[in-house]
């Protein structure tokens, strides 16, 4: 084990070996937004804001529907990421080989579940007549694509947890230029609208996913993919589970409450939707910078419990705070000057606009918030802890929005009020981590042996 590609992140300087592991990851999540966003633009621009609020409107389902499946990808990241950093080879790769498995079958089920349950489930969101039949095309085909898109993040978290954030990168580079062409060629060219971008995200995603397997099968270490050895493994599999699905179920529960939100967003009409929409993808370039201190308190935290370094486990957190705040109020600063600009990216409707200012203003002052919350419940999915970052999530994020909806929402039904139930969760469920993080330290602290040294 040492291609140069890897990060040892069990010994030496950390602040240095996190922005180098955290870097390409923020660049990796911008590129993948980027896959969405020129759908968002080119719909928007080419197509009209029906077409753009189908778009936007199918993101909370989405999500709702994968989620559950991307859970156990972040099991698979974190008991890779502990048999590389305790060196143990073998594990290594039964949980490589389980996983690829486990992501083609997770991508069956998705495809027919997505296909069979999108306009069911959009009507059931209340999404307006006009935009329904255009938002149940752009699901169909978007899960029609499950395959490659659940085997590009199973195989992104077996690359990750070894300290590989640069390849990923490199192909998302490649695969997001052919999106935004073939964006343009399928809705300019051929007039296919909705339909056209989907076609594009799908073959844009196949390119990505067959770098990714191209990089494992030609990998020379542990985690190198042989057609030969893929089976599920009895108790590989059990492990990913007990790590992952708790993760996955909290980010399917999460996504309720966006489905949620969206609908009572969708309340409003279609050119809130729009607004919304717009909004929320500019918020998403944010996001996205932040989640990668998430994915890189995760990893660090989990090779370092592999390693049994547990004094460095501390500092990892403490370093990966003040990182994604500086991130978050950084990002978010510098776009709040020029939101009427960037919203006019999306669409030149005025309205459109108005919409999607009044949900900036919310998001943009509170967002690092999200990002504390998120890197505090990575450190501690990367000690093993997997359900209780789980239920304090689900009662603080998002029972409490859910709460909020049916409750302050329902006294003051304005979209003001329908976003500050975001900030409020947020701040609420980063304490409650903060807490449940000291007592799983101390719980470590008073069971853990002496690490052998030589």
């Amino acid at each position: 084990m040492g291609s140069k590609y890897e990060i040892d992140m069990c010994n030496g300087p950390l602040l240095g070996k996190m922005l180098v592991f955290s870097i390409p990851l923020m660049l990796s999540g911008v590129l993948q937004l980027l896959f969405n966003a020129a759908d968002i633009i080119v719909v928007g621009r080419f197509t009209g804001r029906q077409a753009l609020a189908a778009v936007g409107s199918t993101g909370a389902l989405i999500n709702l529907l994968i989620n559950v499946f991307l859970g156990l990808s972040i099991g698979t990241n974190v008991l890779v990421a502990q048999y590389y950093g305790a060196r143990d080879l073998k594990n290594l790769s039964e949980t490589v080989h389980t996983s690829v498995l486990l992501s083609f079958i997770s991508s069956i089920i998705l495809v027919f579940a997505g296909i069979l349950l999108a306009k069911p489930m959009l009507s059931l969101m209340g999404t307006p007549d006009d935009v329904l039949d255009q938002a149940a095309v752009y699901m169909r085909i978007y899960f029609a694509g499950m395959p490659v898109i659940m085997f590009y993040n199973f195989g992104s978290a077996i690359l990750r947890a070894i300290g590989d954030t640069k390849r990923p990168l490199y192909f998302l580079l490649i695969a997001g230029i052919v999106n935004v062409l073939l964006n343009l060629f399928f809705v300019i060219v051929f007039q296919m609208g909705v339909a056209g971008v989907a076609l594009a995200t799908v073959l844009s995603q196949c390119i990505s996913a067959g770098l990714v397997l191209r990089c494992l099968l030609l990998a020379d270490g542990p985690y190198q993919v042989h057609w030969k050895e893929l089976r599920l493994s009895k108790s590989k599999l059990l492990q990913i589970i007990r790590t992952g699905l708790p993760a996955g179920i909290q980010g399917a529960i999460f996504s309720i409450s966006n489905v949620l939100i969206q609908s009572s967003v969708n309340s409003f009409g279609s050119i809130a939707m729009a607004g919304n929409t717009a909004a929320s993808n500019l918020e998403g370039f944010v996001y996205t910078c932040m989640n990668a201190i998430y994915q890189t308190s995760l990893n660090f935290t989990s090779q370092n419990m592999g390693a049994r370094q547990y004094q460095r486990i501390h500092q990892i957190l403490i370093r990966s705070l003040v990182i994604v705040t500086a991130v978050g109020v950084g990002l978010s600063a510098a776009a709040l000057p020029f939101s009427r600009q960037l919203l006019g990216i999306y669409s030149s409707d005025p309205a459109v606009i108005e919409y999607g200012l009044s949900r900036m203003s919310v998001f943009f002052t509170t967002y690092f918030i999200c990002g504390l919350m998120d890197v505090c419940c990575g450190s501690i999915r990367g000690l093993g802890y997997s359900i209780m970052p789980t239920i304090v999530s689900l009662a603080g994020a998002c029972g409490l929005r859910i709460l909020w909806i049916f409750t302050i929402f329902n006294w003051s039904h304005s979209l003001f009020t329908l976003y500050l139930s975001y900030p409020v969760s947020w701040g609420v469920t980063f304490v409650a981590h903060l807490i449940c993080y000291g007592i799983a330290m101390k719980k470590l602290k008073a069971s853990a042996q002496p690490v052998q040294v030589g």
